[in-house]
């Protein structure tokens, strides 16, 4: 990694500077609590690690978090995994996402979008009435704080609407999205035995109606826990006959009560992609994901009462609960529930111009998608409310950036961000003030201490290594569901570094503070002791016309060798020969190095992902090693399960 200064692509206007929260927010943090009014965000970063009580307090105070019962001190106890925050003090998440109502009744909180690309709003008024309606029916159901709620539901107001009701009576919301079959949500549903099943008969997809009364029927069957299950009529069906009715719960004019808990109570369930055992039950805190996404959504994203979000998403994955939080900082969020390329490849964009969204977010499999088939966003639809395009899910390769640039608008702020369902939050990405550089995230995340490290510990720069956190965030997991002595917990984050969280990416901090994200380090590759992220070789491959998808998977060899396939998925019409195996090596050599050249390059039917649409490296990799399908991965996380059956009879035939 150079440290050269390369231009940036993007750099922020002085009245942009100015102008962002975090500008502000500095300003009055140096006069109220010491931090640095020089020296921008570096200076401020810098404070905001190594001050990391102080920080979290101004937080607090900057967005009026309102605590009905004070707190004795913002950390309790740091130490990781188990940190202590804000001990003593209550609030309700809820409450704060809903007080936007108080001063703008009669704007729009949500903004939903079906296929048909139109929107209809929903007022912050009539979303707080639905939430106390709602909240009122459900502890009229016997739902008590610390009871788990369910939601089988698209992204749909239905959906926020549970959440927040859930929230309001101290519940734990946990949700997955409809296409998800019965296995799946059962492997996580299961595990946190819910009360409540919130659940629609069926969802509209790529102009087509997927009909999911069977699943629903399953799911109520296997679920013995459940005490009463809501039907949400999304395709016009008649709910079962011992189902309650969606309409009937939050008919009500009811004002919402909002039960005030502790800040470590548990505010909702996610679950890991799973793609070994079954996915991990993460629980994260009503105080914790409240603050974290103030200072995320506020800081960083600069979201206020001006602005529309709109991140392409779904509710079986954390940045649908991520856009929700979009509420907490009184900003119109935009919910599309449909197929992210239909009917056109250009979808994002027309919803994002038809809804005035200011942020849009998607995945950098969708830019490059939209770079591939040639889609022109500024020249097809009006996006001059768009300031700022994010992208998360995997990293978004220099071409993306650059095409980000040329087609939407010079004057584009891109962020790219990574962080993890882990901890509903980014560790690195988006900020304001900076500049953008091409392939690079633009710094770490305030108040935390984001760092490279070597195996031995050693931090470093401009180097790759392992991305690791070496203080607590207030949105880290408070435990796993199941997991009484804590020890999955540990093992999944603490086992490398004592006391100091491990998350399994690739990264290098540059001299700069921007961050690369390089891939999984669980799955990366390693070639003659040259350490690789699968990310660099995507990047370099998919750029041919020819490569639909590919996956790259380094294999140790029980005799000590390493072998290094590359498969590819071709575009429909190509044909892998001698031509296109020689460019394809050839643009490997070129643009990364002669290490980085495959072992074989293989075609393959498809590539498999996760069901949230994660490429899967380190199952396939335990295939290639000759681990059953059943030890290398759970068969309900995998999108096509028959794709793996090709790589498990490779594995086979290499014997």
């Amino acid at each position: 990694m150079s440290t050269t200064n390369p231009s940036p692509l993007w750099q922020p206007s002085a009245e942009g500077i100015a102008q962002a929260q975090v500008t502000k927010f500095q300003a009055w943090a140096a006069e109220r609590h010491g931090a640095p009014a020089d020296g921008g965000y570096a200076a401020l970063h810098r404070w905001s690690v190594d001050e990391l009580d102080t920080f979290w307090k101004a937080v607090t105070e900057w967005f009026d978090v309102r605590f009905s019962t004070p707190y004795a001190r913002v950390l309790g106890d740091r130490a990781m995994p188990g940190a202590e925050w804000f001990p003593g003090g209550t609030l309700n998440y809820a409450e704060h996402a809903l007080r936007a109502a108080e001063i703008r009744a009669d704007e729009p909180a949500l903004l939903y979008v079906d296929e048909t690309h139109e929107s209809v709003p929903v007022t912050w008024s009539d979303l707080r009435r639905q939430v106390g309606s709602l909240a009122a029916e459900l502890r009229a159901l016997g739902v008590r704080p610390g009871d788990r709620v369910s939601g089988y539901l698209p992204n749909i107001p239905e959906a926020v609407v549970a959440l927040l009701a859930t929230a309001a009576v101290g519940g734990v919301w946990t949700s997955c999205a409809p296409d998800f079959g019965a296995r799946s949500v059962l492997d996580r549903f299961q595990q946190v035995e819910p009360v409540v099943l919130f659940a629609v008969d069926g969802y509209r997809y790529g102009g087509k109606e997927h009909d999911r009364r069977d699943t629903v029927a399953e799911l109520r069957r296997e679920l013995p826990t459940l005490n009463a299950v809501v039907h949400i009529p999304l395709l016009g069906t008649q709910a079962p006959e011992d189902a309650l009715e969606w309409s009937a719960l939050t008919s009500a004019d009811v004002e919402p009560v909002f039960e005030q808990v502790p800040f470590d109570h548990p505010l909702w369930v996610l679950y890991s992609s799973g793609t070994t055992g079954l996915p991990k039950a993460i629980v994260q805190s009503q105080g914790g994901i409240l603050v974290e996404h103030l200072k995320q959504l506020g800081l960083h994203c600069d979201l206020g009462p001006e602005d529309r979000f709109f991140w392409y998403t779904s509710t079986g994955w954390m940045m649908w609960n991520f856009l929700v939080s979009g509420l907490l900082t009184g900003t119109t969020i935009v919910l599309y529930d449909g197929s992210p390329g239909y009917p056109d490849t250009g979808a994002q964009w027309r919803i994002a111009e038809r809804t005035g969204a200011t942020l849009f977010g998607t995945s950098a499999a969708y830019v490059m998608a939209c770079r591939k088939a040639e889609v022109h966003p500024s020249r097809d639809f009006d996006l001059a409310r768009v300031r700022c395009v994010a992208t998360t899910g995997s990293p978004l390769p220099p071409d993306g950036f650059r095409w980000l640039h040329d087609e939407v608008r010079e004057d584009l702020w891109i962020a790219s961000v990574s962080g993890g369902t882990d901890v509903c939050s980014c560790f690195a990405g988006a900020v304001p003030t900076l500049p953008v550089y091409i392939g690079e995230l633009q710094a770490a995340g305030l108040g935390t201490d984001l760092q490279s490290w070597d195996p031995s510990g050693k931090p470093l720069t401009d180097e790759v290594g392992e991305l690791v956190v070496t203080n607590p965030m207030p949105s880290m997991p408070i435990r796993f569901w199941n997991d009484p002595d804590g020890s999955r917990y540990h093992d999944s984050y603490f086992d490398t570094y004592p006391g100091v969280w491990r998350h399994g990416d690739w990264i290098t901090v540059t001299s700069r503070g921007s961050v690369v994200i390089h891939g999984r380090s669980d799955s990366t590759l390693n070639r003659q002791g040259v350490r690789m992220g699968s990310a660099d070789i995507y990047e370099a491959v998919e750029r041919l016309p020819e490569i639909k998808e590919s996956l790259v998977i380094g294999v140790e060899q029980p005799d000590g060798g390493y072998w290094m396939p590359l498969f590819v998925h071709l575009a429909p019409g190509a044909v892998l020969d001698e031509d296109l195996l020689n460019r394809i090596k050839g643009t490997i050599r070129e643009q990364l190095s002669p290490r980085h050249v495959p072992d074989e390059v293989i075609e393959v039917p498809g590539v498999p992902h996760t069901l949230t649409g994660k490429r899967i490296e380190v199952p396939v990799k335990r295939l290639l090693q000759g681990a059953s399908m059943e030890k290398a991965v759970n068969v309900g996380s995998v999108d096509n399960v028959e794709l793996l059956r090709f790589y498990e009879k490779l594995a086979r035939e290499r014997g």
